[in-house]
């Protein structure tokens, strides 16, 4: 009777990675955005130097996601009107279009030849901004910090805590039914160590309401993607990561520091180091750094 050979430790192991490995490639090719380049140039801005956002900004504008002024400051404090959040958006993502512009500008405060126009239309087509009734886009409008919040959640595939389970099981039901024997002691071992956040599976109203004190100031039908924004680590909370201050018009150093951590969910750019002070005004960074990172992992 032909008999089946006995594999090594070492054996079972090389072929447990060879068939995770293949069941993961097509995920990660069909869902991630290409990682950003690295700085060509150093930004160099001097009313950021002893800025609080001045890691983020700084990192975007060495990759050209933001920009500063002709006199050369960035002016950090200074509101983001929607035309300025448009151009910010259109250089950070790469989004597929929702629908398209047949011809001219959809809205009528903003004509062809405005500086904004082409960024405007390419937001609005990537789904990230909508314009008001009567065909109005409202250009020089500040956007409020959750309505930045908002636009960046609907529109990214957020990586959370949940959507890394469902991730992960999906990848796991692709697996050979004959390798779960292998694969037991690694199952078990990961089981094991995995701490599970009560909040993961908690109402959005009860995530916004343990994270920030003013979260009865959020509008309802704000809460749910605040609470997804909130989880993916996107929030950014100066100086009290416990106030969202969610109706306030969002500053440029505050836009700035959600775009980079929504590009950090987004597997494109690195965490900021724990050493610098910035990342202590993100808001439960440890948490989702370490989802990012196991679901970067498991792909």
């Amino acid at each position: 009777m032909f008999k089946l050979p006995v594999l090594s430790s070492e054996r079972k192991t090389s072929l447990l990675f060879a068939l995770v490995t293949l069941t993961s490639v097509p995920f990660v090719y069909s869902v991630q955005q290409s990682v950003i380049a690295a700085p060509e140039k150093t930004a160099n801005f001097p009313d950021i130097q002893n800025h609080w956002a001045q890691p983020f900004i700084t990192r975007l504008a060495e990759r050209n996601i933001v920009t500063g002024y002709p006199d050369g400051t960035y002016r950090p404090n200074q509101s983001v009107d929607r035309d300025e959040f448009a151009a910010i958006i259109r250089q950070a993502f790469n989004q597929k279009k929702e629908r398209t512009i047949p011809s001219g500008s959809v809205y009528k405060d903003v004509p062809a030849n405005y500086w904004a126009a082409q960024p405007i239309e390419e937001a609005y087509e990537m789904g990230f901004m909508h314009g008001y009734p009567g065909e109005y886009f409202r250009p020089k409008q500040p956007v409020s910090r959750v309505e930045a919040l908002v636009s960046l959640s609907q529109n990214l595939n957020l990586t959370t805590a949940q959507t890394a389970r469902k991730k992960t099981a999906r990848r796991q039901f692709f697996l050979p039914i004959a390798m779960t024997n292998l694969m037991q002691p690694l199952m078990t071992a990961k089981a094991t160590n995995k701490t599970v956040s009560p909040l993961q599976n908690a109402p959005a109203s009860a995530v916004v309401s343990k994270y920030y004190t003013d979260a009865n100031k959020i509008p309802q039908y704000a809460v749910d993607d605040v609470a997804a924004a909130t989880q993916a680590g996107i929030v950014v909370n100066y100086p009290n990561t416990k106030v969202l201050n969610p109706n306030q018009p969002a500053t440029r150093g505050t836009i700035a520091a959600f775009i980079y951590q929504a590009l950090v969910n987004q597997g494109r750019l690195q965490p900021l180091p724990n050493n610098v002070k910035a990342s202590n005004y993100i808001v439960a960074p440890s948490q989702a750094i370490s989802t990012n990172a196991q679901t970067q992992t498991q792909k």
